[in-house]
């Protein structure tokens, strides 16, 4: 066996690369989402879009959606947000629950069932995206179209996606499928479809932006999207005006802004009793929604940390959340009788809603400033929840002495899908990346004397994990990992090569612990009667923001790429 590292070569742009004309960066948020253009004639010109339903001058609009009783999408967007509830007369009476979907998102991630968002019975969160992105993807059709009339939809117009740091290759292959299912591409592999990590759009958007900062060729910054559902991180180095490489390994965590509401539904929790909640909840779930809403309106995005400038807030649940008294134990009742139903906020308790996040972000870049073998120039913070005052004066105060400049680009907001469009007019603009997980094969070897008799088979043959791409490694854009095998047996007649990852530097067999099969690809192998002399290639591509998988027969020039059985 053999195993080597090839440099990628230079490749002209594909057929469907010449032929878009424009390009549409997709921000497909947690909480918030939007989308910017330009023409390639134009590049210098990007357009963010800033006009919604019921929604006008905001660079984003909520992701959210309103469904009929018969899950067809009612509303998306502001007008799909939980509203004022309306009093009405009678004990006991219910308002009717109109079933905001919100954070469906989160269900992309890698993280326990128990810690992602609840969806309403009967809603599969690839549902929702795929509505979701069918709403957005008709207006979006119809902006573009009505600025460019005759451009075809599918075939000149490039579409590039955003995803978190942390997403793995399922879950963008998750994204991929319904993106095609919500119209935005002719095909599931459309080449007019590409990914971007959005702290990588946020870094290219931030070098658009250098200048005033005077960072010279060879400096190091870093990048903190502080976005609502996750914060994702990334460090480069400027090459040159129009090239960036990665320094180290992009990371990310879910502990966006959203996850300071969850600290106050966990607080008023305690308040009222977490069967109030759940019941709340599973009732009258645009009530409790719309809770959040008050919350994060009146004193979320108004918290700057300073004692002195904060006045306790009230809010009131009989006005924003009436549903919730009647789930709540005569005990609790009375004591809130008490206080007419008024949930007093002040400077300690909501600066313990906002630690409890923040802190995971201080400890991100402190990993980051870690890992990274080169002085950090300069600190970009984008993203929603970066325009909170606190997350920046926290973070300065942490960081101030060690990085020279801390700052937040204008619009931040915007950084992320504007960084996207920069992307796909010049996708060059990324030399290298950092792998995130470990690669290689299953592959049967005849058994060593350490091998566990249990793991041999019949023949004496065990299957190992044998390495081909090891998570930490600085690997050009399109560069190729190539492997050369035999088959084991003389009379085999198909080798399947089953691909795995691992968040580990290496590892030894594939169902060691943290092992995850990545895809499958079989090739055929003909001619039997030249025994095992009947030499393979299998090719490991890390391309743009996508793997691909190549196995050549060397005989006969038979070539197979992969197709990944992922498990959705």
């Amino acid at each position: 066996m053999d195993f080597h590292y090839i440099e990628p070569e230079n490749t002209s742009p594909s057929e469907s690369d010449q032929d878009a004309r424009v390009v549409v960066g997709i921000d497909f948020g947690t909480t918030f989402s939007g989308f910017a253009y330009a023409n390639k004639v134009n590049k210098n010109t990007i357009e963010t879009h800033d006009t919604w339903p019921e929604q006008r001058g905001a660079l984003k609009t909520p992701t959210a959606l309103l469904y009929t009783e018969d899950w067809k999408v009612h509303k998306w967007g502001v007008p799909a947000l939980a509203v004022r509830p309306k009093k009405k007369k009678g004990k006991g009476a219910r308002n009717v629950d109109t079933k905001p979907v919100e954070l469906f998102k989160l269900h992309l991630g890698d993280m326990k069932d128990v810690e992602k968002p609840s969806l309403p019975d009967g809603l599969d969160f690839r549902k929702a995206i795929t509505d979701y992105l069918a709403e957005f993807g008709k207006l979006m059709k119809e902006t573009l179209l009505a600025r460019w009339p005759g451009l075809d939809f599918h075939k000149q117009i490039l579409k590039v996606i955003t995803v978190p740091a942390e997403f793995d290759d399922r879950a963008k292959y998750i994204m991929r499928a319904c993106a095609h299912s919500a119209g935005l591409t002719d095909k599931v592999d459309s080449e007019l479809l590409e990914f971007t990590t959005e702290p990588e759009a946020a870094a290219i958007y931030c070098m658009k932006v250098l200048k005033q900062h005077n960072l010279r060729k060879g400096s190091s910054f870093m990048i903190v999207d502080c976005g609502g559902g996750t914060v994702d991180l990334t460090t480069r180095t400027l090459l040159n005006q129009d090239c960036l490489s990665e320094v180290t390994e992009r990371t990310g965590e879910f502990c966006g802004g959203s996850y300071v509401d969850k600290e106050f539904v966990k607080y008023m929790r305690k308040l009222v009793g977490s069967e109030a909640i759940d019941k709340l909840e599973e009732n009258n779930y645009s009530q409790l929604q719309y809770l959040v809403q008050e919350f994060s309106t009146q004193i979320k995005l108004q918290f700057t940390g300073e004692p002195a400038k904060f006045k306790s807030k009230e809010l009131d649940i009989e006005d924003m959340c009436p549903a919730l008294i009647q789930y709540v134990d005569e005990k609790t009742k009375t004591e809130m009788e008490k206080t007419e139903w008024l949930i007093e906020l002040n400077y300690i308790t909501v600066k313990i809603f906002f630690d409890t996040v923040v802190d995971k972000i201080l400890r991100l870049i402190r990993d980051q400033l870690n890992s990274s073998k080169k002085a950090i120039s300069a600190l970009f913070m984008v993203g929603g929840f970066s325009e909170s005052p606190y997350v920046l004066r926290r973070v300065r105060e942490e960081y101030g002495r060690e990085v020279e400049i801390i700052a937040v680009p204008s619009e931040p907001i915007a950084a992320v899908v504007r960084g996207a469009v920069y992307y796909g007019l010049n996708m060059k603009t990324i030399q290298t990346r950092v792998l995130k997980r470990t690669y290689g094969i299953e592959i049967w070897e005849k058994a060593r004397s350490w091998d566990p008799k249990e793991r041999q088979n019949d023949r004496g043959v065990v299957k190992l994990f044998h390495k081909l791409a090891q998570r930490g490694t600085e690997v050009a854009v399109d560069a190729k990992f190539l492997f050369e095998c035999w088959p084991i047996y003389a009379e085999q007649t198909t080798v399947k090569f089953l691909i795995y990852t691992t968040t580990e530097d290496d590892g030894k067999y594939c169902d060691d612990p943290g092992m995850k099969l990545f895809g499958k690809l079989q090739i055929d192998l003909p001619d039997p009667h030249l025994g095992r002399n009947r030499p393979i290639d299998f090719t490991l591509t890390f391309g743009k923001m996508e793997t691909k998988a190549i196995a050549t027969n060397k005989r006969t020039g038979e070539r197979c790429e992969a197709i990944f059985a992922l498990e959705l």
